[in-house]
This record gives structure tokens, C-alpha cells and sequence, in this order.
């Protein structure tokens, strides 16, 4: 038997076949791949247990840093009592986990579910027209108590992920956390800017200044020339050291891990599809970051440390090494509640001003695709579904991004107020989870966090978090967001797209992200390559790229 083709998961592409599975069984009995099927009663939407039979499921996940042991979590414990599913899990560490799913996918060994990888959409269609992925439209009509309410509630998100013809291929993440929507994010430590005489950047010059005396003037006072006066990293939210410095020289609509569009920092500008790398205010923008590299006062390892790292950097025992980070949040390279206490040190830097007057906060969307897929493979697909309803549940979502009920958080007292100004709704208890936990899954499945219910904490002063990013964001960020009418909506791609765009996308997008490093570390020159750089954009059909993104933009709009 011939192998499927397969290609890149980072990419959200692949060849389509033809084959397409469709209904759903009363009791659980759809066939599997190997035409077995597995006769387990399914109870009834919103009715515990979920089987009265305990029922095995098959469960691909995408690691997290902060999971220890996902078989031994407590709320997959918690799960599995409540709902009587057990579920076997095979964790792909978070370095590794596109090459995990590669491998699964081309070899057609797929397992029940999943979970955590956030699919794009051209790849749920791709694979959802082969079959490998279920349609969900039926288990969500006969069993989606939860789901539906998700769709009532934050409108917009059934259309996000549902393909050409009316499929849903994919479950999402919903987050509509308002820190989270303007992501790209500067933090600086405050004490050192005041031991310096210094206030916080408003310019790109002045962020050089800054730097500099980070660099020279030995601000944490040991005698040592430690300091590192700016880092990023090459994973977690938002960290890339040309994310958020870019948007004072062009819009990248960038989003390291958040959305459908992560890395070909693609916008709408006036009608039109467009980027930002092929433009002179980019190469502008690498010149800016050049500088600052060549001066030392961009860590090296901005472009190959990972979490762990990161964290390791900006949590320097005894002293404070780092001045300045890139990152979504400042529990990235510093630790919420951790020990040092430097979380609550760093304060956010409003977007710079350019050399040319620009300023932009670019916006994320709140729909995570791709969270939760069942597979042809699975023999009891309507549990498999039923779990995932589940997991939209108020109760089930706090379960799984923060802890146990009545241990890690609560609901609010009558006449708490919450970080809105509105009456609360819940509020985290004095347990703090180390960062390596094993009591959450740390939001890697499906769940609903609506605006209203994040901002619905309790505005606790001995929790501070949630309450200082709202803050940093509302003042700092949002005067400058990007206008709604320049965001790329997600998009679904036909098979004949989807094919065209696979090779161009990998190779272009590889392309610029090599030589955004190369740029700034001066691997290249701006001056003698970049001509050559455009040249190259040009042939690996650039032009093309964006006709077929300007199509599905196009058919998108007439819907």
C-alpha cells in the first residue's frame, strides 16, 4: 500500500485525499480505523458519568513546562472519577512536538484524540477531507451542551472554526483574555532604571540609551560587568527578540504561538493582503536591532533559549543579571510569586515611537484552533467528544488552567469586587502551585474563559497578577492598538490552496526567520544582502503567496 504524503505540521499543511467520514452513533459505535467497534453506553448530554462502563481513551498531547506528569495530574484524577474515562496518554515534549506529530500523522498509527497542539484550520480541512479527522457538527448537535453555550456566548467563534461546507474538524481554546489580545509586550526592571536616574522609554532612541546604561553603568552594583541589558527567547509567548520592537518601524502581526497566522505576519491593508519583511521599514528595523546586538546589549541566547532558560536568566540567584525582556507576560523570564519577588519589579514599556512616527500594539485573536481533534481512529468517538463538551464547563475550565476548588480558587463572597470593577465571580485562595505542578493541565485542552469571567477575579492585592496585567495592558497597550480593519481574520484554505501554499509557506517563512537572525547578529549584511534577501523572496514566488491569501481573504469577506 502506498504511503500518504505528508508535510509539516508547524505549517498547518498537507496533501488532501477524498474520503470523508460523516454521522455520529447513538451508542459509541462508529468503526475505528481497523473497523473494530467498541460498544460502551454514552450517557446523555450533561449527564455523569459520561460512560457507565469505564472506557479507554488514546490521548496524543503536546507537553507543557509546567505539567509534571499528565497520568498522575490531579485533575485528570478528578476526570476520570467523574466521567469514568481513563485516559493513556502520550506526551510530545514541547521542543519536539511538531516533529511527534509529523511522525503520527505520516504513519497513520493515530491515536483517539488530539489534544493541545492548536492545528490550524487549512490542516483541519486537509486532513479532515482524508478522514483522518472527524466532522464534530453531529456530536456537537446530539451532545454539545457545553459547546453550544460557548457559541452563544463569545460570537464569532462557531464561524472561526468552521471549514468550507460546514464542517468542524477541531474543538478551540477560547480565552478571551484582554492581556493576552495585545501580547507583544516590553518589561524593564524598575529598580535599576531608577538607580540610574532613568525613566522608562518612550523612543526607540531612548530604549538605546537605556540599554546602554544597563550595559556601562553597573546598575545592580556588585562591581561586575553581568548585566544583560535586553533578552528574548526562541520559545514561549511572545518572546522573539523582533516582537514588539518591529511595531516601531512596521506592523508584525507576528503572534509566537497565538492564532492562526504565527510567523507569516500577515495584515490587511486596504483591502489588500499584505507583510511587513519585504519592506524598507523593515529593513530599518533589523538595522535598529543590529545595533543594539553589535553593541552587546542583546543576549545571544535571545535566539536559542527556551523557557527553562529564560527563566533561569531573568531569576540570576542572589542578584538581578537581566534589565529588559520581551515576553507576553512578566511571569516569562521572571516567576509569579516567586521568592525574588522581581515579577512585581518589572513594569511594561508602552509601544516606542519609531524614527518615523510609528507606534502599533498588534491584536491576537481569542480563538485558539485546533485544541481537541477526534480521529477516525478512535472506536468511541462519542465519549471522546463528550469529555471535550465537558471541559467548557465553568468548573472544569477553572479546574484545568488553575487548580482545585476550594483549594487553589474559589468563588467570590457576596460584595467582592472584580479586577473589572463588577461584581466578582471567583478569586484564588493563598495556595500558590509551584511552577512545575501536578494539580492542573495548564490550559493545554479545550476551555472558555470569557472576558467577563477573567476580569470577574476577585481584585486581590495579595494576588496581584491578573490585576496588574489588566492595568499595564488598559494604559500602556490598548491607546495604540491596531485598527480591527488591518487584522487577518483565520482563514480556511481549499485543497488546491492548501497544496500550492505548502512549500511557499515553509519556504518563505523559514527564509525570514533565518535571516532575521542573521540580520541582527550580522551573519549578513543589510547593506550588501538585502537586496539579495528580496531577490530571493521574489523566487521562491512571494507573489504567488500572497494571491492565494488574498483569494481566501476575498471569499471569506463575501460570506
Amino acid at each position: 500500500m502506498q504511503r500518504k504524503k505528508w508535510l509539516p505540521v508547524s505549517l498547518g499543511l498537507a496533501l488532501a485525499a477524498t474520503a470523508v467520514l460523516s454521522g455520529c452513533a447513538d451508542k459509541g459505535d462508529q468503526q475505528g480505523a481497523s473497523g473494530q467497534s467498541q460498544q460502551v453506553t454514552v450517557n446523555p448530554a450533561g449527564q455523569l458519568p459520561i460512560t457507565n462502563e469505564k472506557t479507554t481513551l488514546k490521548v496524543l498531547v503536546k507537553g507543557s513546562p509546567f505539567v509534571e506528569d499528565f497520568s498522575k495530574n490531579e485533575f485528570t484524577k478528578f476526570l476520570e472519577e467523574k466521567t469514568n474515562i481513563h485516559i493513556e496518554w502520550d506526551v510530545a515534549p514541547e521542543k519536539s512536538a511538531t516533529e511527534k506529530l509529523n511522525l503520527v500523522l505520516g504513519s497513520g498509527d493515530l491515536p483517539d484524540v488530539i489534544m493541545g497542539f492548536g492545528v490550524s484550520p487549512t490542516q483541519q480541512l486537509i486532513y479532515g477531507s482524508q478522514g483522518d479527522f472527524l466532522d464534530l457538527t453531529p456530536y456537537i448537535e446530539k451532545y454539545g451542551a457545553e459547546t453550544k453555550k460557548m457559541f452563544d456566548k463569545v460570537p464569532g467563534v462557531k464561524e472561526a472554526i468552521t471549514a468550507p461546507g460546514g464542517k468542524i474538524y477541531a474543538l478551540p481554546m477560547v480565552n478571551e483574555c484582554f492581556h493576552c489580545s495585545m501580547s507583544q509586550k516590553l518589561w524593564i526592571y524598575k529598580p535599576w532604571l531608577d538607580k540610574l536616574g532613568l525613566a522608562v522609554p518612550k523612543t526607540t532612541d531612548e530604549l538605546y540609551e537605556v540599554l546602554k546604561a544597563f550595559k556601562t553603568k553597573d546598575p545592580n552594583g556588585n562591581g561586575k560587568a553581568d548585566e544583560i541589558p535586553l533578552a528574548g527567547a526562541a520559545v514561549g509567548p511572545n518572546v522573539n527578540i523582533d516582537s514588539f520592537i518591529m511595531n516601531s518601524f512596521i506592523l508584525d502581526s507576528s503572534a509566537n504561538g497565538v492564532g492562526q497566522n504565527n510567523w507569516n505576519r500577515l495584515f490587511v491593508n486596504n483591502g489588500k493582503v499584505d507583510l511587513p519583511y519585504n519592506k524598507p521599514e523593515w529593513k530599518e528595523g533589523l538595522a535598529y536591532l543590529h545595533k543594539l546586538y553589535a553593541e552587546g546589549l542583546i543576549a545571544p541566547q535571545s535566539f536559542t533559549q527556551d523557557r527553562d532558560q529564560a527563566r533561569q536568566m531573568g531569576e540570576n540567584p542572589d542578584i538581578n543579571i537581566l534589565g529588559a525582556e520581551i515576553a507576553q507576560h512578566n511571569g516569562v523570564f521572571t516567576t509569579f510569586s516567586g521568592p525574588s519577588g522581581r515579577w512585581l519589579e518589572v513594569v511594561s514599556v508602552p509601544p516606542l515611537k519609531g524614527p518615523k512616527g510609528t507606534q502599533i500594539t498588534p491584536l491576537n485573536n481569542s480563538v485558539g484552533q485546533g485544541r481537541y481533534i477526534i480521529t477516525k481512529a478512535s472506536k468511541n468517538p462519542d465519549a471522546a467528544f463528550r469529555l471535550a463538551d465537558l471541559l467548557y464547563s465553568e468548573e472544569m475550565t477553572m479546574r484545568e488552567t488553575i487548580g482545585r476548588l476550594d483549594v487553589e480558587w474559589k468563588y467570590a463572597d457576596k460584595g467582592e469586587v472584580g479586577i473589572n470593577g463588577k461584581p466578582a465571580i471567583w478569586k484564588k485562595t493563598d495556595v500558590v502551585l509551584p511552577t512545575v505542578q501536578n494539580v492542573s493541565w495548564s490550559q493545554t485542552a479545550p476551555t472558555l474563559r470569557t472576558n467577563d469571567f477573567r476580569l470577574g477575579q476577585v481584585a486581590d492585592p495579595k494576588n496581584p497578577q491578573e490585576t496588574i496585567l489588566y492595568n499595564e495592558t488598559k494604559q500602556n497597550y490598548e491607546p495604540y492598538k491596531q485598527s480591527m480593519n488591518t487584522v487577518l481574520p483565520q482563514m480556511f484554505f481549499t485543497n488546491e490552496q492548501a497544496m500550492e501554499l505548502a512549500d511557499l509557506e515553509k519556504t518563505i517563512t523559514d527564509h525570514v526567520q533565518e535571516m532575521i537572525a542573521r540580520f541582527v547578529i550580522g551573519d549578513a549584511s543589510l547593506d550588501k544582502d538585502w537586496d539579495g534577501y528580496l531577490k530571493n523572496l521574489q523566487n521562491m514566488n512571494l507573489k504567488r503567496y500572497l494571491e492565494i491569501y488574498q483569494a481566501a481573504y476575498d471569499a471569506k469577506m463575501k460570506k
